[in-house]
Formats: C-alpha cells, structure tokens, sequence
C-alpha cells in the first residue's frame, strides 16, 4: 500500500473511472505507479501518455535501448519498483542475464558494444549528476552514431524515468505486489524508427 490513500476501480467515478476504463479497454492492468495518481485523473492520463509515447513511440532507439535506459536510470535511484519491472520487460530483449545484473548492480558498460555503453553513461550521468552533462557528452553520443533524436529521446526517457522512480520512492509504491504493470507488454511490440 502507497502512504497516500488511492482510489480503487470499483470506487472510482467521473475522470478517474473514465481514465481506468481507457487503461482497461487497452488490457492494462492498473499498475501500482497510475494507482497511485488516482486522486489526480489528469496527472495519471498524462503520465501514461507521456510513458507510452517514449517507450512504444517512434524513435531510432530500438525496446531494448530504451527499457536499457529504464533500467540503468531506476538501479541508480534505488527504485526497486521501476527496476523489477522494467528488468523484466528487457529480459524479453536481452537474453544475457549477466549483463542484466551488471546493469543494475555495478554500472560498469565498458564490456557491452560502445554504442549501448556510452547510451547508458549518458543516462547515468544524467541521473547522478545532471549539472555536470556537457556538449561533450553530447558529442561522444554523436561519434559512435547517434543522431540528435537519439539523443533527445535518450534524454527525454531518462528524465521520465527520474521522474517516476520520485513519484514511486516518495509515495511508497509497492513493487512486491504483481501488478502487470505498463511494463508488461512482450517481444511482440513493433520496432520503431
């Protein structure tokens, strides 16, 4: 249970039942994390829109990049919520359970291609030291390839996941209750690019 109250789907009227009915006519579960917004419908709408469109919009970041970067960015802010279920949406990409716990536990991407490790030392960067990001981090991305959209929506999906990882640790979202979360949908989601 979160430390604020929330309003559950047999509860709920006006906004908040149209909102869980919207959730529920795509075959979401209510995750712990909307749940929590139940006492602001438009915030939760938002929130959910904004998620979907960074993580299934289209970008030249593949899933796996961007459940990477969900990832990286909720192990470094201790958010064990946002970790568990964005670690198992990724294990539906990346089959290599090493590297899995080498990206929760230890932050070290120097034996993953240059391309993902500099990705994700942006992100971390951005997570645990924003003001310290500059045009050459920007660059160094640019190097091995990334266009400038890349990298706004590495940026963009980092931030969002900062975001979230403070609505869930500063309202004590539980993640041990099984939710089947935003994060559960599977390997059958449409590349975008």
């Amino acid at each position: 249970m979160p430390w604020i109250d929330t309003i559950d789907e047999t509860e709920a009227s006006g906004d908040l039942k149209d909102a869980y009915e919207a959730l529920d006519a795509q075959q979401k579960k209510i995750a712990n994390i909307l749940k929590v917004h139940s006492l602001n419908a438009g915030a939760m709408e938002r929130q959910m829109s904004l998620y979907t469109h960074l993580m299934f919009g289209r970008s030249g970041l593949s899933r796996a990049d961007r459940e990477s970067i969900a990832v990286v960015v909720s192990a470094a802010n201790n958010c064990g919520y946002c970790v568990s279920h964005h670690a198992e949406a990724l294990s539906h990409y990346e089959q290599d359970n090493s590297l899995l716990r080498r990206m929760v536990s230890d932050f070290q991407f120097l034996d993953m291609p240059d391309k993902k490790a500099r990705m994700l030392s942006y992100a971390l960067k951005l997570t645990t030291s924003p003001s310290q990001v500059s045009d050459e981090d920007i660059q160094e991305l640019k190097d091995v390839g990334y266009s400038d959209r890349d990298i706004l929506d590495m940026n963009l999906i980092a931030a969002y996941f900062n975001f979230v990882n403070r609505v869930a640790l500063g309202l004590g979202v539980d993640c041990s209750e099984p939710d089947g979360g935003e994060s559960a949908r599977g390997k059958d989601d449409p590349e975008t690019s």
